[in-house]
Parts: structure tokens; C-alpha cells; sequence
């Protein structure tokens, strides 16, 4: 299992009360829920990232198809 690493952070004083109180409701430590909420982040990062780069390639085969039709259509 990979070691961890200890980091410093510089937060706004609301967010901070904030992550608090979720951690006290969810009854985990703050470093627990900021794993998590990092991980997430990055999940989404990373899907929004792939969703981007499929709608390119969509379009990209979309207008590959449209010229291949054309010629097809006048081989035909």
C-alpha cells in the first residue's frame, strides 16, 4: 500500500466551518473527506475531459463520413 503524504492547505474561513460540520455529520475525519472530495473532483475532471474529447471525434467522424458518402456517391 502507498505511504501518505502530509499537505498544507490555505482555505476561506467559511469553507473551513463548512468542512466540519460535514465531517462531524458523516463521522469521519477531515482528512478522510478530503481524500474523497479530491478524488471525485479529479473523477470528474477526467469524464469531462473523455466526454470532450468523444463530441471531437463525433464530429471529426461525422464530417470523414459526409466526405466519403460524397464520393462514394459519385463512384457510384
Amino acid at each position: 500500500m502507498r505511504g501518505k503524504k502530509k499537505v498544507s492547505l490555505t482555505l476561506d474561513e467559511d469553507l473551513c466551518i463548512d468542512i466540519e460540520k460535514a465531517a462531524k455529520a458523516l463521522n469521519i475525519p477531515k482528512s478522510q473527506l478530503a481524500r474523497k472530495a479530491f478524488r471525485f473532483w479529479l473523477e470528474k475532471q477526467t469524464e469531462t475531459l473523455m466526454a470532450k474529447g468523444y463530441e471531437e471525434m463525433a464530429k471529426e467522424d461525422k464530417e470523414f463520413a459526409g466526405l466519403t458518402f460524397h464520393a462514394q456517391k459519385e463512384i457510384l
